[in-house]
């Protein structure tokens, strides 16, 4: 793996939810084309005077591919300032890290997908390579939870997911005085008793916060689903 940082390009900056923005860098002209090679890996940005940090990457691998979009989450230095720069602008880049989450595995199974907050940006990029080859999966489940209705990033995008045969269920932690009408309460909670049966022909991969991670596995693992069968991207 090439480990050198590379200058890449800001291709687009655009709002994606409550304290979330959609960045995009363009690749061309680096030996980073088409290093992306599972979903679920990340990558090292840095800005010179400002410093680096870890991003997963939320667009789909492609083996030529030039382009990498990010999930920029605000209230630290480096995507503060990120989320700041004109579009043109030079960011440094490393090659992505990680084995991010096994496709292979999931082939022929059904896929339960499980993300809180920012951690939808590594799931989005299994769900870009999922629907590149629905045929070749079972039923695919995306169990999303924020803390406020406004706080679900790609909301514009799940009307395409639904209509590619993947369910989303949505569920908010802080519905507060909102008209929230959806679930309430964290993904745990609403792992469907259905999955009981098809334990055997069922995957999990999962992202998000620590709590989130163990309360599914453990909600899980209460269905039958065997521990070798639950992947996470780190």
């Amino acid at each position: 793996m090439d480990t050198d940082w590379q200058a890449v390009t800001v291709a687009a900056l655009f709002p994606a939810a409550d304290s979330l923005t959609e960045l995009a860098l363009d690749l061309r002209g680096t030996s980073l084309v088409g290093t992306h090679r599972r979903p679920g890996q990340y990558v090292r940005l840095a800005l010179p005077g400002v410093g680096e940090g870890m991003f997963a990457i939320a667009s789909a691998p492609e083996p030529g591919g030039t382009r990498w979009d990010f999930l920029l989450k605000g209230g630290s230095a480096v995507p503060d300032a990120l989320v700041q720069l004109p579009l043109g602008s030079a960011v440094q880049a490393r090659a992505p890290e990680g084995e991010g989450f096994p496709l292979e595995a999931a082939r022929g199974k059904d896929l339960l997908l499980f993300a809180t907050g920012s951690g939808i940006s590594s799931i989005r990029s299994v769900i870009e390579s999922v629907r590149r080859e629905r045929a070749a999966y079972g039923e695919v489940t995306l169990y999303f939870g924020v803390r406020t209705p406004n706080a679900f990033a790609y909301a514009n995008e799940f009307r395409h997911w639904e209509e590619a045969g993947i369910r989303v269920v949505r569920t908010v932690s802080q519905p507060g005085a909102s008209d929230w009408q959806g679930l309430t309460g964290y993904v745990q909670a609403h792992v469907a008793e259905e999955h009981a049966r098809g334990a055997a022909r069922t995957v999990a991969f999962v992202c998000g916060q620590s709590s989130m991670v163990q309360g599914v596995m453990q909600a899980l693992a209460q269905r039958g689903l065997p521990r070798e069968r639950i992947f996470l991207n780190y």
